[in-house]
């Protein structure tokens, strides 16, 4: 059996829903996660998903910000929510297949504009959400899980355009990369994505400022796919594709895909 998995922050589904076809179409991917999808759930499209064959959706909607779905063409055995923060946002939805196996869609806050805690209360709340979910896989630790998601931050050197001048910026500094890794080692998780490509220069995410994001092509990585090691010793492969920033009216994230032999 082949698990192929993708995830999106796509930044309006209605706005955008021309371009979750077309990835479902060209690229099929088994399961679909999005991310800030900027809709209340009853007015998010579902007619064309389901006439390409995903008939198992799954939204938290939210209207005008955050929100998170899941668009799968494998029956859906169960799902969950949680409110991280308590703040009543649709940032976290959770599905479990037949199989047993079981993916969570995550939408981190992306923490404002300054890195500090006593005067930014949006990186506070970054901060927050990020120790909840340490604690809460640290509490249950995670088996057969994927975790998926724009988690607003880019942890390695080559996930970012230049790590000295970025080191300051959110997204990228210590602290926000320090709180990342403790809520994947205490899932017991594995960046798939850089565990199937481990070398070079890797983004999923490219500012809307920028003239030509091609030609200057300053991206992080903010996008990610991770999976409990009991998942990981089977094979797998991943790539990004870049050439949907392009796309006409793009979101400025692009989907990031896994696929898994099971």
């Amino acid at each position: 059996m082949k698990l192929k998995v993708a995830t999106w922050n796509i930044n309006s589904i209605r706005l955008r829903e021309a371009q979750v076809c077309r990835v479902l179409a060209e690229h099929a991917p088994d399961v679909l996660c999005l991310q800030e999808t900027k809709s209340l759930t009853k007015d998010i499209p579902t007619e064309n998903f389901r006439d390409l064959g995903y008939e198992n959706l799954i939204f938290k909607g939210q209207k005008s910000y955050n929100g998170v779905a899941i668009i799968s063409r494998i029956p859906i055995e169960y799902k969950a929510y949680h409110d991280y923060c308590t703040k009543g946002d649709a940032r976290h939805i959770a599905v479990k297949f037949k199989n047993g196996i079981r993916i969570e869609n995550f939408y981190v806050p992306a923490g404002g504009d300054i890195a500090d805690i006593t005067t930014n209360d949006k990186f506070a709340h970054k901060l927050s959400f990020l120790e909840e979910m340490r604690e809460n896989f640290r509490r249950v630790r995670p088996k057969k899980t994927i975790l998926v998601g724009d988690l607003n931050i880019a942890p390695l050197e080559n996930d970012v355009w230049s790590h000295k001048q970025l080191l300051k910026v959110v997204s990228h500094t210590p602290i926000e990369v320090n709180s990342l890794n403790g809520v994947l080692n205490s899932g017991g998780f594995v960046d798939i994505t850089r565990h199937d490509i481990p070398d070079g220069k890797l983004y999923s995410w490219w500012s809307y400022r920028s003239r030509n994001w091609m030609l200057s092509d300053r991206g992080r990585r903010l996008d990610h796919i991770w999976a409990t090691k009991d998942l990981v010793s089977v094979n797998h492969s991943s790539f990004i594709l870049k050439e949907a920033r392009g796309w006409e009216r793009p979101s400025d994230h692009v989907p990031v895909f896994a696929e898994f032999h099971l």
